[in-house]
């Protein structure tokens, strides 16, 4: 009994895997509870806030925009912004959407990105302490979450739409998804059944009680939290476009299936297959000297590379180089997409173009333990595989 106790504690809090082909869902498999104190079963169709995986849907609305003309990958963003982005080592070098895509801006998270309603990124990437000031803008990869709350600033100036309802209408709907950016545009169902995060047992993030947050984005530094004083690009953190997506499995599947056949989900074209392709190439590739790969430094686990090729808000698993960590599969099979990390829950959409196969899955309140085979955690390379 003692065992079995102390398995079920290190055991995640709620599970959901989906794995699906081109064609549809193959397997779900669902566990645990979306909410401890109501006795809420998990389900497939729950939102849950997956984190960095939000970085990949975030880049198929750029790409939506890119293809219409709106935005150029290439282009030096301060011109959208309307106020010069610059690293102050480096005031010469413009900053491209490529760059803040593919975590090489030069940007840092040495600040915080977490900004409330009234605050500006303007203002707070003014402070040298945002930039790397060793390397240039493009010459050097370091995942940097700060880089989506300039791309949100960057969207919203060029369509002067909030960032969540732009999302909405770019992305979410056409995949007919009951999804949002921090609850605001999700209706009140949604809401109320919000997978709860939990850190250590607890509840850290969406304990929403089942109803609508009062306020879905971090108030202003008064306390206030009125949305009606937004201005297009003034501040692009409210919404977390680096991790704020709630989603659910079902919903991360339809998005996998999309890119597995192309750009199109259900006879509906979401993006063109240039887009995916560009999606899916590595922007960046670890050579040992140009960028910082990250590794499970905190649980003193494998030492391997978290990152070593990453596209445009992707990232490409398997590398074969000496000291890469990144296949949670470990079978050495090229996939792409994305993982996420944050507030107890860690996430992953991964797609296989080759055997046209893909997974979706979440857990919530995950044990911190060392990997066995990657810079994944233990449970990601279990949901991952399916086993």
């Amino acid at each position: 009994m003692i065992l079995l106790a102390a398995a079920l504690a290190a055991a995640p809090v709620a599970e959901v895997r989906v794995a699906f082909d081109r064609q549809g869902e193959t397997a779900v498999a669902t566990r645990g509870l979306a909410d401890v104190a109501a006795g809420r079963a998990v389900t497939a169709d729950d939102p849950a806030r997956v984190a960095s995986v939000s970085k990949l849907v975030v880049a198929i609305a750029v790409l939506r925009l890119v293809e219409a003309g709106t935005l150029d990958l290439d282009a030096d963003v301060s011109d959208r912004l309307g106020w010069r982005l610059r690293n102050p080592a480096f005031p010469d070098a413009p900053i491209s959407l490529r760059q803040l895509l593919s975590h090489t801006s030069s940007l840092t998270d040495a600040v915080d990105y977490v900004l409330p309603l009234d605050a500006e990124p303007r203002v707070v990437l003014g402070d040298a302490k945002a930039w790397d000031a060793d390397h240039a803008p493009g010459t050097y990869f370091r995942y940097t979450n700060f880089n989506f709350p300039v791309i949100a600033a960057v969207m919203e100036r060029a369509t002067g739409e909030r960032f969540d309802q732009l999302m909405a209408r770019l992305v979410l709907e056409a995949f007919k998804l009951e999804a949002c950016f921090n609850w605001d545009a999700c209706k009140a169902d949604a809401a109320a059944r919000a997978v709860v995060l939990y850190a250590d047992g607890k509840p850290v993030k969406d304990d929403n009680q089942a109803k609508k947050p009062a306020c879905s984005v971090t108030p202003a530094r008064d306390g206030s939290c009125d949305l009606s004083k937004w201005r297009a690009g003034a501040n692009g953190a409210i919404f977390s476009p680096q991790g704020g997506l709630r989603i659910s499995a079902r919903g991360l599947a339809r998005v996998g299936r999309m890119l597995l056949n192309g750009g199109t989900l259900d006879g509906v074209r979401v993006l063109t297959p240039a887009s995916v392709a560009l999606l899916s190439a590595p922007a960046w590739t670890y050579d040992g000297t140009n960028g910082d790969p990250g590794s499970d430094t905190d649980t003193g686990a494998v030492k391997a590379a978290l990152h070593c090729r990453y596209g445009l808000a992707t990232m490409i698993l398997a590398t074969p180089r000496d000291g890469c960590g990144d296949d949670p599969f470990g079978d050495g099979r090229q996939r792409w997409g994305h993982a996420g990390d944050a507030y107890g829950l860690q996430s992953g959409l991964w797609i296989d173009p080759a055997r046209g196969t893909g997974v979706a899955y979440f857990a919530t309140d995950v044990p911190v333990e060392p990997g066995k085979r990657s810079a994944f955690t233990p449970t990601e390379e279990r949901l991952a595989r399916g086993r």
